[in-house]
């Protein structure tokens, strides 16, 4: 039966439930990351320095999912910590390359990495919080293109607007989710507005 909740109930319900959501946008980066790596990597040391960032994700992933399991999920403060680690992690892959033969900066295929990683996260968290990530991720794409090959992408057109392309649907992905989060709430609201003796209250910000 439904129940008049207040907000931060509601922010838990969000985060306890959607931890599955960000542990599985997870898992897709980290086998989209084997499968680039093991397919470009052509030497053994490529190997060796491509998959430690794969290793690293899938630590942090077992680790969420044990606590879980063990009815300890993780608060929001963890949940945060780990969804900038995914970004500094994708980050850090598109600006060097970890010599597997992925390419650098505008030329890496691994920024798709990010949009699962910022859709999920949109699906969870406060559309204020979702606003500040999704912002920290597109200035950490630019800026690791730019310091990749900064020469490149600022004196060519082409480049230019495929970062501007990337960026934009990156930022939309971010708003689709946020978008998503609010119809959710709001559709939770009015279940509860149906319920009679249950007071209703706003929505989420």
């Amino acid at each position: 039966m439904l129940r008049n909740r207040t907000t931060a109930q509601e922010a838990a319900e969000d985060i306890f439930f959607g931890q599955l959501v960000m542990n599985w946008a997870r898992w897709f980066v980290i086998g989209a990351a084997a499968i680039l790596i093991l397919g470009t990597a052509e030497r053994t040391t490529d190997l060796v320095f491509g998959i430690w960032p794969v290793v690293g994700l899938m630590a942090v992933n077992f680790y969420l999912h044990g606590r879980r399991i063990g009815e300890r999920p993780a608060n929001p403060r963890l949940i945060m910590l780990a969804s900038v680690l995914d970004v500094a992690v994708i980050t850090v892959v598109i600006l060097t390359g970890l010599g597997a033969g992925l390419g650098d900066g505008i030329h890496s295929p691994f920024f798709v990495a990010y949009y699962p990683v910022v859709l999920a996260f949109a699906f969870v968290m406060q559309p204020r919080t979702t606003v500040v990530y999704t912002v920290a991720v597109l200035a950490a794409y630019a800026g690791a293109c730019v310091l990749a090959d900064g020469t490149t992408v600022l004196s060519s057109s082409a480049e230019l607007e495929k970062l501007a392309a990337r960026l934009i649907t990156l930022a939309a992905v971010g708003g689709l989710g946020t978008y998503f989060w609010r119809i959710q709430r709001r559709r939770r609201h009015a279940l509860l507005a149906e319920e009679p003796g249950v007071a209703n209250h706003p929505a989420g910000s």
